[in-house]
């Protein structure tokens, strides 16, 4: 749905994407494979991306609750829609932390090979974390342009349904 909305409320709106995306291109695939060619020598600098990350979403989820009492509905309901995606996300990096001390725990203390606790954190772990960056990247950056064009999806109008906000002409009303 598109909304009626002034232009510091765009741009207001752009932030939590621009946010997010930034957690997941640059910290997830750039400072990756930055590090990753030092990790050999340094691999505990490989925890600075989902410590970075938790950060970043942390935030992100706190803004967010934080925007319901404080900024214009239009800029509440994508701190809505970001913080909705950060949840998925922070799912996902929980899932890659747990698999991966589960991975240590079991070479420490079980006698599992090197190889095979790669194979779980990386099947487990890595490999979902990755499909979800792709498809989150993808998805955000519709959002960011739908921010932009002052469009909502419909699941956030009717869970936040809009107070004040005017529907731009020629746009359908929702169903009830």
């Amino acid at each position: 749905m598109r909304f009626a909305v002034s232009p510091d409320e765009l741009r207001r709106a752009k932030v939590p994407h621009e946010l997010f995306l930034t957690n997941l291109i640059g910290n997830h695939i750039l400072m990756t494979v930055a590090i990753g060619g030092i990790a050999g020598s340094f691999p505990w600098l490989l925890a600075l991306i989902p410590t970075i990350s938790f950060a970043i979403l942390g935030f992100i989820l706190w803004r967010a609750r934080r925007a319901r009492g404080r900024d214009p509905w239009y800029v509440m309901c994508h701190w809505q829609v970001c913080a909705r995606r950060s949840r998925i996300f922070l799912t996902m990096l929980t899932l890659l932390v747990a698999s991966a001390t589960l991975g240590w725990v079991g070479y420490t203390y079980g006698g599992m090979m090197k190889e095979a606790v790669w194979a779980l954190v990386a099947g487990t772990g890595i490999l979902p974390v990755m499909a979800t960056v792709l498809v989150l990247v993808i998805v955000e950056s519709d959002a960011l342009y739908h921010a932009h064009e002052a469009r909502l999806p419909a699941w956030v109008v009717a869970r936040h349904p809009a107070p004040t906000a005017q529907r731009a002409e020629g746009e359908a009303q929702p169903n009830a």
